[in-house]
């Protein structure tokens, strides 16, 4: 037996957000009103589940001495020891909270017939207490960034609404943009590549080979630009993502070819931290960023909140190094987990050894360029506070 949300999930930020209406003319007429009523929707096939990744520890990176990588010795990146050791190494280790994905449909009211994606929390009946946290921090942030129906960012997943059942499970129901990820896309490309260099495929000619590299480059760049432009949107209203990554990036193709047409929209923001100056250091779920800022130095509001903007863009620039790898890159080659702790702990945050090592691998995308950004805002992440 399904039951509608409960009154605590509905608070909104803005008083009345619900009865407003997109303006006469608008490009995009879509309601950003949240159906909340389980009779509206029409639960199909299980698509599968995924769980959540926590930063467990933060132990030192222990830099001693200058880069050595690929024959590059005291490059003066300016770095003082003290930055350096304020710089963080992140373990990785599986979350608790594990989420099922099904499609759906919504069979009542304006929006009859859409297309949805039903994303499932346990809830704290199943024991998974942090699991209401995350569907009800997700729930309000997506609530929050479409309360102007005005100014809806196209490249944000879409909330349609939500309910809880009676067994406590939260039920988030999102448009159906696409069921592919940016993992996705990487690893179905990787082996396409794996398949084409080992034979397995038929023989094409260079000139096929340079096109195809080309659509996959333009399509690269535009699923980035997509992902930037959300993640912008998501900064400019005092919201960060915090768990940016290519699993958090949704695609409507992965077809190269279509590329002219690829939106991508990010998704999973149930670690989503409000840094509005009232809201700086607070929220359950954020605590550890806020752990992160004060050792490195961030102590006013002000501070807390470029540090936790600085920590979004790290995060997107490990992003970037992701799709500027993987899609070029034969199947099994690299990972995310690699690929940072390779940045991290091989090149130390050394991009002139990064950039070395881009070139060996013969891609040809800016990748260095926006490489240079996310590390300089991983040291700025340390030094915030000018100490």
């Amino acid at each position: 037996m399904l039951k509608a949300l409960p009154a605590r999930f509905l608070a909104s930020p803005e008083p009345g957000w619900w009865r407003r209406r997109p303006r006469r003319g608008s490009l995009q007429p879509v309601s950003a009103a949240l159906m909340t009523n389980p009779a509206y929707f029409e639960v199909g096939r299980f698509l599968g589940g995924y769980g959540f990744m926590n930063i467990t520890s933060y132990s030192s990176s222990q830099f001693g001495e200058s880069s050595n990588v690929a024959g590059i010795q005291d490059l003066g990146l300016g770095y003082s020891a003290e930055e350096l050791e304020r710089l963080r190494v992140q373990d990785i280790g599986e979350g608790e909270v594990t989420i099922r994905l099904y499609e759906g449909r919504v069979v009542q009211g304006p929006l009859r017939g859409t297309q949805a994606v039903f994303k499932v929390y346990p809830g704290a009946r199943a024991g998974a207490s942090e699991a209401d946290l995350m569907a009800l921090n997700e729930l309000r942030t997506h609530a929050f960034l479409q309360s102007d129906a005005s100014n809806i960012c196209g490249n944000i997943q879409f909330l349609l609404g939500a309910f809880e059942t009676a067994t406590g499970e939260q039920w988030l129901a999102f448009r159906d943009d696409g069921k592919y990820s940016a993992a996705d896309y990487a690893k179905i490309t990787s082996e396409r590549q794996l398949k084409e260099q080992s034979g397995d495929t038929p023989f094409w000619n260079p000139f096929n080979r340079a096109y195809k590299l080309e659509l996959r480059r333009y399509f690269v760049l535009k699923l980035l630009n997509g992902a930037m432009s959300g993640l912008l949107h998501m900064h400019n209203h005092d919201r960060l993502h915090q768990s940016l990554g290519p699993s958090s990036v949704i695609l409507n193709t992965v077809m190269e070819k279509e590329g002219p047409y690829l939106v991508p929209r990010l998704r999973d923001l149930a670690f989503s931290v409000d840094i509005g100056y009232s809201s700086v250091g607070a929220g359950a779920l954020s605590d550890g960023l806020w752990r992160r800022a004060s050792a490195a130095g961030a102590s006013t509001p002000l501070e807390k909140r470029a540090f936790g903007i600085a920590d979004d863009i790290y995060g997107a620039g490990l992003l970037v190094a992701y799709m500027a790898f993987i899609p070029f890159c034969e199947a099994g080659i690299m990972d995310g987990i690699s690929l940072q702790r390779l940045l991290e702990n091989t090149f130390r945050l050394d991009i002139y050894a990064a950039r070395e090592y881009e070139l060996q691998t013969q891609n040809k995308l800016p990748f260095c360029l926006i490489l240079e950004i996310f590390l300089l805002e991983k040291k700025s992440c340390s030094v915030l506070s000018g100490r």
